[in-house]
Formats: structure tokens, sequence, C-alpha cells
């Protein structure tokens, strides 16, 4: 481990841990009968029962821990990669809004606004990775394997939102610091360099909107969009690069004119007067980016540590980070090469998890197939959403992040029928079951019960419904 692998070795393939896939929707069960719409084992059954264990062998159970085990120290290791990336950003912004004569000494701070949007940016990305941080938490006390992965991929789309985030962050630090060697230079029109900052912040504003929505068709479709966007900030990066170089030319060439002029005694009389140049020192433009040969940007990071990949690797095959969003950041940090090609190596997506494998975990369902949209089951009941929220359900850990898109039959079975005021008189209800198992459990333990006790009944009884246990966000 440590040693660094070029996207040429990567080719190869890496090596990967075989986890367990991520659970499809499973069929009804069979035998519904009109007092009972749902054969089910009685909730009674203990634990290490069948019906709790489909897989049936210690096993089985021992690999799915491993896998949440695995994936937990992946996600871990993920957040502090990115929270460092934020923070260099962060202390970038702060020294640029306090840089004198650059570009908080131009036109009364007329160029802080764009440094301000990158903290306002900034402030959203390091409030979901605080959220993905406690969710991890959380996760890492739950007992339920399952119910741990189930935990992390709820707090995938945040890690994702604020990876791809970070990347075009860097990308508008890399622009701010040129901005300001620049102005302070005054190499180049205040007024035109202002009109390009703009036109780059509203290239940048949609991509931003769409990561900090965190709906996740949103942030998968900016994410492969991303390559392309920052492929063409580059090529105006460069041209904004020559342009100053050209610059900076003249002005090296009017500054010899200016001491011939005053060096002749007969045109004393000439106010030839030009601003002085500060000592001429080598830019360094960016964070994320530099300048190669002919003025080309690249990226920094042209090789990849096995640890990364294989982290990727584990978060990808565990469903928690989407392969998309994990090739593109590949890409963008690989350079101006890759963002101008539609796909990754073979191999390289072999290292990340891009196989038979991962793709079958995509399941498409009805919704999936253009019919009608998949019900969002709430599986903590929306009207007891008081008492969750009295025993720490509120914020990232929210009920409404606790739903699952089931087939409507299935939403209707567990419910007692299409009729709710019928279903609610059958004791094995969904809602009706769920709060007396927990209601139980309290009243066995003699206190309000914690978050991860709730979970793991909840848990338990997803399994023994059948219900994936695949989150996705619902509605208030």
């Amino acid at each position: 481990m440590g040693v660094l692998l070029g996207l040429g070795l990567l080719t190869t393939g890496c090596a990967s841990l075989n986890t367990p896939r991520v659970a499809a929707a499973l069929a009804l069960a069979e035998g519904l009968g009109e007092e009972h719409p749902l054969a089910l084992p009685s909730p009674t059954e203990p634990e290490d029962s069948e019906g709790l264990h489909p897989r049936g062998s210690r096993e089985a159970v021992t690999d799915a821990g491993l896998s949440a085990f695995s994936a937990h120290v992946a996600f871990v290791g993920a957040v502090e990669e990115v929270s460092a990336s934020t923070r260099r950003v962060s202390s970038e912004l702060s020294r640029l809004e306090a840089s004198y004569p650059g570009i908080a000494g131009v036109g009364n701070g007329l160029f802080l606004d764009y440094v301000g949007y990158g903290q306002r940016q900034l402030r959203w990305m390091d409030a979901e990775l605080a959220a993905a941080t406690r969710l991890a938490t959380a996760a890492s006390q739950v007992e339920d394997a399952d119910m741990q992965l189930a935990l992390l991929r709820l707090a995938g789309p945040r890690l994702e939102a604020a990876m791809m985030g970070s990347l075009l962050l860097a990308v508008w630090c890399d622009f701010l610091r040129l901005t300001d060697a620049t102005l302070s230079r005054r190499l180049y029109g205040v007024e035109t360099l202002f009109m390009r900052m703009d036109r780059w912040q509203k290239m940048l504003e949609p991509a931003m909107t769409a990561l900090s929505s965190l709906e996740p068709g949103q942030v998968e479709a900016a994410a492969q969009d991303m390559p392309a966007l920052v492929g063409h900030l580059t090529r105006e990066f460069d041209a904004l690069h020559a342009a100053v170089l050209r610059g900076a030319e003249a002005r090296q060439k009017m500054l010899v004119l200016k001491e011939f002029i005053e060096a002749l005694t007969t045109l004393s009389v000439l106010k030839f007067t030009l601003p002085a140049l500060r000592a001429a020192t080598p830019l360094t433009l960016g964070m994320g980016f530099m300048v190669g040969g002919g003025g080309v940007m690249m990226g920094t990071r042209i090789v990849v540590s096995a640890e990364w990949v294989e982290m990727m690797n584990r978060l990808v095959r565990a469903g928690v980070l989407s392969l998309p969003a994990v090739s593109a950041a590949v890409r963008i940090q690989a350079g101006q090469v890759l963002m101008a090609h539609g796909e990754l190596p073979r191999g390289v997506r072999d290292a990340l998890g891009d196989g038979p494998e991962v793709r079958g975990m995509r399941v498409t369902d009805r919704a999936g197939a253009g019919m009608a949209e998949s019900p969002r089951h709430h599986v903590m009941p929306k009207e007891f959403r008081e008492w969750f929220e009295k025993r720490g359900f509120t914020v990232e850990m929210d009920i409404d992040q606790f739903c699952v898109k089931l087939e409507q039959a299935h939403h209707q079975a567990i419910h007692g029928g299409g009729n709710w005021k019928l279903g609610r008189t059958w004791p094995d209800e969904w809602n009706q079951m769920i709060m007396t198992v927990l209601r139980q459990a309290e009243s066995k333990a003699g206190r309000m019960l914690t978050p991860d006790a709730i979970l793991k009944l909840v848990a338990r009884e997803m399994k023994r419904y059948k219900i994936p246990m695949n989150f996705v966000p619902g509605s208030r």
C-alpha cells in the first residue's frame, strides 16, 4: 500500500473486495388472504430465525458485517480527504479576502463578491460533510449490518455532492488566484476581468445548484457533466493566462520606453508616468491545477494511490457512491486528456468497481422502466413524527430520510390493502405493528429508546416484511 499508480498502470486493474450486492426489491409473499393480506412470520420469533436471516448461515452474517465495516472505514477516509480539501480552499479564500492591493484593493472591493461566492458554496459543503459524518457515526452504533450499509448509502449523496463541489471550488480558487495576481500587478483591464469573472460564475452556478440540492438524479447528472465543464473552464483559464502574459510583455516594453524618455534631458518636461511595477514573482496558479507546456492546464494529481482506488472501489460496490461521480472525479484530476474523452480506460473502470456485479446493483423497477412513480414508504410512520423526534430523529436523521420505494402492490399489502382506514384495523399493518413493537420495547426498557435501538428493531421488521433496506428521501 502507499505505492502510487499511474493511470496507465491502473489499466491492469486493482484488487477489490467481494462485497454483497445491494438488495433488490423483493417479491411479495405468496398466499395472500382476506384476513391477513401479507403472510408473515410471527414477530416473536428469535432474531436468528430464518425469517430474519434469509441466507441462514453464520458465515453469511459475518460477510455482511465485514462488508459494512470495510465500507464504513472507506467512508470515513473519503470524508476526511474531502474535508482536507475544503479546509485548504477555506484558507485560500480567507487569504484572498484580505489580499491587498489585489482583490481587496481594487475598486473598493469590487471583486470581493466573487470570494464571497466561494465562501457561500463552501458553507453548504461543510454542512453536508458534517451531516455525513453524523450519519456514519449513527451507522457505527447500529448492530444490524444491513442497516449500517443503509445509513451509509443515506449519507452517500451528501459525500458525493461535497466531493464534486470541492473540485469545482478548487477550480474557482484557481481563477481567483490568477485574478488576484493580475490585479496586484495591473496587467489586465479591471472592467474586462470583472465581466469575465461574472461569466465564469454563471457557468459554475447550475452545477453548484444541482449538487447542493442533494437530489440523487441531479447530483449524478451534474457529476457526469463536470468533466466537460471543467475542460471548458480550463480553456477559458488558458486564454486569460495568455492575455495576461501578453499584457505583461507590453508593459515591460512601455517601462523600457519610459526609462529611455526620462533619460533625455531635452524632453524632461514630458509628464510620462506609468504606475510602478511590483517585483516579478512566479505565479502559483491553483490548488488543483497548474500550467503545463504551452500554457495548457493540467491536473496536479496525475497519479492516484492504490488506497484511494480501493477506498472508492468499496464505496461504489456498497452503493454509497455512484460510479459516474467517481469516474468524473478521476477524469478531472487526471487533467485535460481524460476530460476530453467520454470514458475512463477499461482497467480503470474495473479498478473502481465497474463490472457486472456493480451494474447489477442498479435496480430498475417499474418507475425505472418509465412507468408510474413507485410509492415511497415511510418505515417510521409520519403520523408519529413527534414521537420519533423526541427520540433523536431530527435533521439528517429525520424520518423523511428513511423511505423505501416499493411496488404499488407491495406497498398496499403491508398497509392492509388499498383502503388505508380498513388496513389500520389489521394488527399486522405496518404502522400499527412497528409502533406496537417500539412501544413494547420502550416499556420493557423503562426509558426512551435510543436511535440505534429503534433502528435495530426497524431493521428486524423490514426483513420480516421483505422490505429492501435502500433508503431514499421522501416528502414531508
